[in-house]
């Protein structure tokens, strides 16, 4: 929803300057318009006598409604009587509609009863969805919602839980409650939540103290609604003191809360009861009733309930138009044209008309806009965004300067014309309302802005679980037992972490991973040094090969990948020295028309797109040609980048090609192309199998004659006979997915033009940040700020699930897919999927059909021609619809799994919640890597869960992408975080010759030894996650956001974690300063470092006496990477102390003069 603030006058004429774009669209949603579209319809008779007639009871029809006039009418009929109004309406997303559009002229007035997303006789709900129905019955009845509540007929025929049971499902709590913390952990435990150590999803709770954190089934704004938010309450005794969000990635807390809400878990409190009631028995009786087209409203309620297994479970359309006739004041039907006029108390003909259909051509579209204005007195064009009021004030100056036209930042996408006339002169009084949408063509998905959390994003190879194989950096590939408690020496035997005997103090005792090698030979690493360990991730289907400690082997291996990784970078760094001498085409800064182009973007970009933009714009006005590497997880938004980028160079008079692997991929490009360029003038055009030779030919021609801006296609782009007039941008789509003699062409542009790959392979960070030396790259990792995650299911072939499945999709008017990769029977299973869902439109589509055959297939899906597309994987590149939001993949088990991932990111892709059934074959077992691969992908259905599939097989596909078949083989050979670790080091060496040694990890053995407790931490995930935090914080600063972080989450840190905190100080401090390690030696401390004057200058002015023994007579056998050896720095203070903690603190503060040391 978009409004303007109440300082700024919103009625502009066309050819009025802008206001100072933002794009601060929750300043912009909290204040109200101040476009006043109420005042003309509340003024008009008509009107008035629709609401006389309602608010002296009884029934009335009226005639006339069109797009969003039914919310404004019942807003305005709310105002004017002062009563509760409920709309009834037949769809979802009109409901959807109606509530934006009343909510955008009244933020506090309208209130959306949603549908419950199953289908009909199904027990398994949405437990957000569930409680946000209940709270709505809830403050209805008790009098807190007014306005104008709006209702699906199928939210309607869904019961809700008596008021009475309801309040129990219900807990609120509110800071300075009292509140006794046991009696809650009970109502919890009793209403479906389970007790764990620490939370990781809905429907947990943990305890530490007086603190209790909990991870609600909903949103945990007073509201209720929303997605789940996990949630810290601090008690002081019984006074409930703090309220906060938990960040899951450091669990530390977030954004503070004055309340909350909690609802019940769990499907035995969500399943109907006996005493469930109709939702409108929450209603007070003198509401006003509005059907909204009632023959559609009557259809769809049937509809529903034809689908119903169970006619108990629900109301029929007969109970539910009932209790509105008889119940309420006054019922009105409210419809586009005369119906069902018999029985009716009162008849109203309202002056509303539709908005007729303007030209294609956009001067033209303009020239009638400017001709209806002029018949109806005013025309309101609605725009979704600054940028989009500023185009369309130029678009206006140009083609309809003098009409009467208003533009409006307003959210409104459904338009209608109020036609009135003066009865003295007979002058037009009315208006028009048009949405910018509707005059230029454009469809656009109306996205919900609220706060989504991803799941957990910890990285995956911190994520380390008992039998995971792992690779140590000097001993190899071995497999990890567990943690323990062993004396510091790491040779006693094992004792349990909360009683150590008396004979060990805890200060000399350390936390240890246990990993065991070739032989069952077994090494204990300290929890400290855990930076030496990484999760094992390569290219071995089974299991990897174990290590041997002490032998030769490993130390090979990791020389021959070493050398293997240098040859690629000295190359990429080659290539990349070649390009920065070459001249490419220097863009200017940013252009008015460019800044509203981006401004048009409808959604809020995330922070991970816009300095992804940055860099781009960076790259474009640099001499040298860009050749940008933009990677993400499927539906991140790469391509709105690649469609700015295009702007800006078609804006300076260049042509842009963008290269696709498919040709139905090439439509969806074409189509998504040409909407966001729809009121510019930039021709875009296509070359695949779609298009007719005559077709073909005219672009070709036109391309040569610069008459063609940005061409999309396939690989025949490439060809021989496609001539630029002025090519300046190409944009290559999975780049991978094109042969060799199309890449050796591709090498040909990269030295001419500008050019950006997109791959929805997404790359983990690690990887990203060792490639920045090498290649320009941009990763999208931040999920769209409304999608859901995608409700993940692996099930047998099951005939009744199915239809279920299809059922729900249909209940709720979406789309589904359902994948069968087999052309042979792929017409007979459209057929069996026909015998499911009798009443459905069922397609199908595969690669092999003809051209033109495949696009009539594609076009009906997309334009909702068809409600079921049984297809092969042709769907899985780029195919968006957002209507779509079921996946049924046939035969699960036979498809890899990046190309799981890649199918299931084609549903969820609007704001309702979106399913992915994984079918089981019933006539063969599977595999076990199969069953491994359909595990995961169920288990990462989270946002953003590319990264955490990648860990398993993306990651290894992202890299072999991105370097070559050979690399693969080296990171199947080392694990992937080692050959990043490898990668690293090789550029910062090629790229900076001065670096005489690097240093990956400082030793530090000076008697300090601390753990963390299982008491304070219980899990141990969380715990090795802490250990690695600390292990590879390089800065203090990064430390103190540890501190900060546990002390948030866990309490201030006891004195064992404090030791731990003190060490990794030491250690971050003189690893910035090249200390390979710091031995404690009787009133010594000896500093093993390449360049020892560095540290005889730093301690020149400390309390402490120093000595440098040279490389030569050092007693040390380590060697510098160069194979020099190390000289030894003796530093001894002047007051020596045997307390570890006391010469930790000095080490600190004489490596950071200006900082105080401190845990």
């Amino acid at each position: 929803m978009y409004a303007i603030d109440n300082q700024t006058p919103i009625s502009r004429s066309a050819d009025t300057q802008p206001a100072e774009h933002t794009r601060a669209r929750t300043e912009r949603k909290q204040a109200k318009p101040a476009l006043n579209l109420l005042d003309p319809i509340q003024l008009n008779p008509e009107f008035r006598s629709l609401a006389r007639a309602m608010d002296e009871g009884g029934r009335v029809v009226a005639t006339g409604s069109s797009g969003s006039s039914v919310g404004l009418i019942a807003l305005a009929l709310h105002k004017r009587t002062k009563r509760s109004v409920v709309i009834v309406c037949a769809h979802l997303d009109e409901a959807e509609d109606l509530h934006a559009e009343i909510s955008t002229i009244d933020a506090e007035a309208s209130t959306l009863f949603p549908a419950l997303e199953l289908s009909p006789g199904e027990t398994s709900i949405s437990a957000d969805l569930f409680t946000q129905r209940l709270m709505i019955a809830r403050d209805i009845d008790a009098g807190n919602i007014t306005g104008v509540i709006i209702a699906p007929i199928a939210a309607l025929m869904q019961p809700v839980p008596a008021l009475t049971r309801g309040q129990s499902l219900i807990r609120e709590l509110a800071l300075g409650d009292t509140v006794d913390p046991t009696e809650l952990i009970t109502w919890l435990s009793e209403h479906g939540y389970e007790r764990y150590d620490t939370i990781e999803s809905p429907g947990q709770f943990a305890i530490r103290g007086g603190i209790i954190d909990v991870y609600p089934s909903t949103g945990a704004g007073i509201e209720g609604n929303g997605s789940p938010i996990p949630i810290r309450l601090d008690f002081f005794g019984d006074e409930l003191e703090s309220i906060a969000e938990i960040d899951l990635d450091t669990m530390g807390s977030d954004r503070k809360l004055n309340s909350i809400k909690l609802a019940a878990m769990g499907e035995r409190y969500l399943e109907e009861a006996s005493d469930d009631q109709s939702f409108l028995e929450s209603v007070p009786k003198d509401s006003l009733m509005i059907l909204a087209e009632t023959f559609e409203v009557i259809e769809q309620g049937r509809g529903y309930f034809e689908r119903v297994h169970d006619g108990r479970t629900i109301y029929g359309p007969p109970a539910v138009l009932k209790l509105l006739e008889t119940r309420f004041h006054a019922l009105a039907e409210l419809n586009q044209f005369s119906v069902g006029k018999s029985g009716a108390d009162s008849l109203v003909a309202l002056p509303v008309e539709s908005v007729p259909p303007f030209d294609r051509e956009t001067g033209r579209a303009f020239e009638e806009l400017a001709e209806l204005a002029r018949e109806v007195g005013r025309v309101v064009l609605t725009c979704t965004s600054q940028g989009e009021f500023a185009r369309l004030g130029e678009l206006l100056s140009i083609h309809a300067r003098n009409a009467p036209i208003e533009r409006e930042i307003i959210d409104i996408r459904r338009g209608f014309i109020w036609r009135v006339h003066d009865p003295e002169d007979d002058s037009p009084t009315g208006f028009a309302l048009v949405p910018s949408g509707e005059l230029l063509h454009r469809s656009s998905v109306r996205r919900r802005v609220s706060k989504i959390r991803a799941g957990r994003a910890m990285d995956t190879f911190l994520d380390i679980q008992e039998g995971d194989y792992v690779v140590h950096a000097d001993h190899g590939i071995a497999k990890f037992v567990g943690l323990r408690i062993l004396d510091a020496s790491g040779t006693s035997k094992d004792r349990t972490l909360i009683h150590p005997t008396a004979k060990k103090r805890k200060e000399e005792q350390e936390e240890y991973m246990t990993l065991e090698f070739k032989g069952k030979s077994r090494i204990h690493v300290p929890c400290s040094q855990i930076d030496l360990v990484q999760k094992y991730v390569g290219g071995f289907a089974g299991k990897p090969p174990l290590s041997s400690i002490g032998g030769k082997k490993w130390k090979a291996q990791k020389q021959r990948v070493a050398e293997s990784v240098k040859d690629l970078a000295s190359e990429m760094l080659r290539v990349r020295a070649a390009r920065e001498h070459l001249s490419g085409f220097q863009y200017p800064d940013d252009t008015e028309m460019f800044k509203e182009f981006e401004a048009e973007f409808p959604y809020d970009e995330t922070e991970d797109q816009l300095s992804a933009m940055i860099e781009i714009k960076k790259d474009m006005r640099s001499q040298r040609p860009m050749d940008r590497l933009i990677c993400g997880d499927v539906g991140f938004g790469k391509t709105e980048l690649a469609i700015r980028a295009a702007c800006k160079a078609v804006e300076a008079g260049r042509q842009v090609a963008v290269l696709v692997p498919t040709t139905v991929l090439a439509e969806q490009h074409e189509r998504t192309f040409k909407q966001r360029f729809a009121d510019y003038p930039f021709r875009v055009e296509s070359l695949s199998r779609f298009k007719t030779t005559k077709q073909i030919k005219r672009t070709l021609e036109d391309l040569k004659l610069g008459r063609v801006d940005i061409v999309v296609g396939t690989h025949r782009i490439l060809s021989k006979d496609v001539h630029f007039h002025d090519l300046g941008m190409v944009v290559i789509d999975e780049e991978q997915r094109f042969g060799v003699e199309h890449k050796e062409r591709l090498l040909q542009l990269r030295m001419t033009v500008d050019v950006m790959t997109l791959s929805a392979t997404p790359i983990p960070r690690t990887l990203h940040m060792s490639m920045l030396g090498l290649r320009d790259i941009s990763s999208l990792t931040t999920p769209p700020v409304d999608r859901r995650a995608i409700v993940t299911e692996v099930i047998p072939y099951n005939r009744h699930r199915i239809q279920r499945a299809i059922e729900r999709e249909l209940a709720r008017e979406g789309q589904v897919y359902f994948v069968h990769n087999r052309v042979h029977n792929i017409e007979s299973v459209a057929a069996d999927v026909r015998t499911m869902a009798p009443g459905a439109k069922v397609i199908f589509g595969h690669g092999q059909m003809d051209p033109h055959e495949l696009e009539e297939v594609m076009l009906k899906f997309m334009t909702r021609k068809a409600d079921i597309l049984v297809s092969t994987t042709i769907i899985e590149a780029g195919i968006d619809i957002p209507t779509a939001n079921t996946m049924i993949i046939n035969d699960a088990d036979r498809f890899g799994l990046s190309e799981l991932h890649q199918l299931r990111g084609r549903v969820g892709r609007s704001h309702h919640r979106a399913y992915c059934y994984l079918l089981l074959p019933e006539d063969r077992s599977i595999k076990e890597v199969a069953q491994k691969r359909l595990k995961a992908i169920e288990e990462y259905s989270m946002l953003g869960a590319g990264f955490k599939i990648a860990m398993r097989d993306l990651e290894i596909r992202g890299a072999g992408n991105l370097l070559g078949a050979e690399q693969s083989g080296h990171i199947a050979t080392v694990g992937y975080e080692m050959y990043c670790q490898l990668l690293d080091q090789t550029v910062e060496r090629l790229n900076d010759t001065t670096i005489k040694d690097q240093i990956t990890h400082t030793g530090v053995d000076i008697g300090l030894i601390g753990y963390i407790p299982k008491g304070y931490i219980p899990s141990d995930a969380r715990r090795i996650e802490v250990y690695r935090r600390l292990a590879n914080a390089s800065t203090q600063d990064e430390i103190d956001r540890v501190v900060e972080d546990l002390t948030s989450a866990y309490t201030k840190p006891p004195e064992l974690v404090r030791r731990l905190i003190m060490g990794a100080r030491v250690r971050a401090a003189y690893q910035l300063l090249g200390v390979r390690a710091l031995i404690k030696r009787g009133d010594d401390i000896v500093f093993l470092i390449a360049d020892p004057d560095k540290l005889a200058k730093l301690f020149a002015g400390c309390p402490a006496s120093t000595r440098v023994i040279d490389a030569g007579l050092a007693q040390t056998n380590a060697r510098t990477a160069g194979g020099e050896g190390y000289s030894e720095v003796y530093v001894r203070p002047t007051k020596p102390t045997h307390s570890a903690m006391s010469i930790a603190k000095s080490l600190v503060e004489w490596a950071n003069p200006t900082r105080k040391a401190g845990v």
